[in-house]
């Protein structure tokens, strides 16, 4: 069976001390993924930003806050891991300037330069083994499609998973998989839970690599 990294969740970039730039993604998706490629017999890390999900406890939990804390982490562990499934919501930019002290009101509109975080799928895509592979999720608003392809393409990824914003905070969600074609390989509607086995059965039957792996541990959050 495949080692498969799984990253949920958003994360967070800091404007100051307390406040700080972030998503609604609340990482019942990556959850879903979780429980589904552990009841496949697969060997599971979790790379989860800020969430109150309870992740199952046969998955390696590794919290992350930041883009740059999620991005190291995933660096240090996809070398040992099969695949990665990039189900999480980094926050796509972060402030040039983190203010050491909370920032004050005074009356005057406040004027935030900001700048892109790194891309977690993208590194891992670039540098993948040619045994390995990612599959990547893209959140559209508009041109669902056309914006995926062009993520898949970018992203160096094997397939992305299209869904919409309606995923957001629901037990239910409608998907599309597509491959490096554009073409649309399954669909499906229901709760997280179901789709997410429908998700692990494709990467199945499209990307896995018999390969025996090294066991990994059932632990804790560290």
């Amino acid at each position: 069976m495949a080692r498969i990294l799984i990253t949920s969740g958003p994360t967070r970039q800091y404007l100051d001390p307390v406040r700080f730039l972030s998503n609604a993604s609340s990482g019942a998706m990556g959850c879903a993924l979780a429980k589904a490629a552990l009841q496949a017999g697969h060997q599971v890390i979790i790379l989860s930003g800020p969430v109150r999900v309870r992740y199952p406890s046969g998955a390696k939990v590794i919290d992350v806050e930041t883009t740059q804390q999620m991005l190291d982490a995933a660096v240090e562990h996809f070398p040992k891991c099969d695949g990665l499934i990039g189900a999480a919501a980094p926050c796509d930019y972060q402030p040039t300037v983190i203010a050491n002290h909370k920032i004050k009101k005074n009356g005057e509109s406040l004027v935030l330069q900001l700048i892109e975080t790194p891309d977690i799928v993208a590194t891992l895509g670039k540098n993948k083994r040619k045994d390995q592979w990612t599959v990547g999720f893209a959140l559209e608003t508009d041109d669902a499609r056309f914006q995926a392809i062009g993520k898949l393409q970018r992203k160096l990824c094997d397939l992305v998973v299209i869904n919409g914003v309606q995923a957001i905070n629901s037990e239910n969600n409608e998907i599309e998989i597509i491959d490096p074609t554009g073409a649309v390989i399954a669909a499906g509607a229901g709760t997280k839970q179901k789709l997410a086995r429908q998700i692990l059965q494709v990467i199945g039957q499209k990307l896995f690599k018999a390969k025996s792996t090294p066991s990994v541990k059932q632990s804790k959050r560290v």
